[in-house]
């Protein structure tokens, strides 16, 4: 449905050229939802943006539903009303002095969108009902709350069914309980238009649970692209773990084929062939994939440090652990079962760890 090859674009600054988009590729499947994750400046917002046609790349083609609408060699190019693709800003981007309803309706009886007018307002409601909106469509658009208002951008966007919906950071000025909410709605929503959907994001936990696969992006390039679980799992690369979720890191010297030496004392895990005995890399392994006893389990490799943090998220604890001059962090279930100065032993798991040069 989105197909991007060879995508570059250069801004010109006070400091020399700035390379937004480095050369990448992307393909987005009919229907998909794929999410462009990254820190301010990785390049995503800019691809979106050549995506939709607000920006135009210095080389590369992009084609949209097998047609191209943006091709820098054959000198091509679509104008972004005619590309029927649908846009959700960061802000909620509604007519202030509109209803719901005509904030919605604008797109169906302006531009090259228009329809039928006896088939207008059923299209309008329909698509009300579908955001959840409902019996609100003669309210004046300031009367909602921000999660409504997006909801009408949003409503806005999909009235005229288009190919594609492009969204940048559209929860970002919403409370986290909101945002939380309007991940659900979103995913519903765009699964029962069956519509193509590229989000922008910063947050990773947003991410995680709307795309169907995240690309993760830094320094205008693309570093991974999978499905959510196999980005958070398999990190490609030290970004990628750093960025994705919580993690630790460990320096190491390679001491085997399977196996390096670090603080934690040997650990066995799965070293790159490039990383010869001898290297010095980086062991990486998540919180939650460590535990914590109150004596040594004599299966299970294991070290004792001292608890010198604790973080009650209600769900789980997440506590600092020292470990010869290093924080450990260590992620478990429930309420806190330590106290900040008790000895605590970290238990290592063997098949959780990462590797990196």
């Amino acid at each position: 449905m989105i197909r991007i090859r060879n995508l570059e674009k250069v801004f010109l600054s006070a400091r020399g050229p700035v390379r937004a988009v480095q050369r990448i590729d992307l393909d987005v499947a009919d229907s998909e939802f794929v999410v462009l994750l990254g820190p301010s400046g990785c390049g995503k917002t800019t691809t979106l943006r050549c995506v939709a046609g607000l920006e135009r790349p210095d080389r590369g083609t992009i084609e949209i539903a097998g047609e191209i609408v943006d091709s820098v060699s054959e000198g091509s190019y679509v104008p972004p009303d005619r590309r029927n693709i649908g846009m959700v800003f960061q802000s909620y981007a509604v007519w202030p002095h509109l209803t719901v309803y005509d904030n919605v309706v604008l797109p169906l009886t302006e531009g090259r969108y228009r329809i039928a007018k006896n088939q207008v307002r059923e299209r309008v409601l329909e698509v009300l009902s579908l955001v959840r909106l409902e019996g609100l469509e003669t309210r004046p658009v300031t009367d909602l709350s921000g999660g409504q208002q997006q909801r009408v951008a949003l409503a806005r966007a999909i009235v005229t069914r288009p190919t594609v919906l492009l969204m940048d950071e559209p929860l970002s000025n919403l409370d986290a309980r909101l945002r939380d909410q309007m991940r659900l709605e979103l995913k519903r929503i765009t699964r029962s238009v069956g519509v193509t959907a590229l989000y922008v994001t910063h947050d990773q936990a947003e991410a995680l649970s709307l795309g169907d696969r995240v690309c993760v992006m830094n320094e205008g390039k693309i570093l991974q692209v999978g499905p959510p679980q196999v980005v958070y799992a398999n990190p490609s690369s030290r970004f990628v773990a750093e960025f994705v979720g919580e993690m630790n890191f460990i320096s190491a010297k390679v001491i085997g084929p399977a196996e390096a030496e670090s603080l934690l004392g040997r650990v066995r895990c799965s070293v790159p062939p490039a990383c010869q005995t001898g290297s010095e890399v980086t062991l990486a392994i998540r919180p939650e994939h460590l535990s914590l006893s109150r004596s040594r389990d004599e299966y299970h490799p294991a070290i004792k440090g001292k608890v010198v943090g604790i973080n009650y998220v209600g769900d789980a604890t997440l506590f600092e652990v020292e470990v010869g001059g290093a924080a450990i962090r260590v992620k478990q279930p429930g309420a806190p079962v330590f106290a900040v100065g008790d000895p605590a032993t970290i238990v290592l798991t063997q098949d959780s760890w990462h590797v990196y040069p």
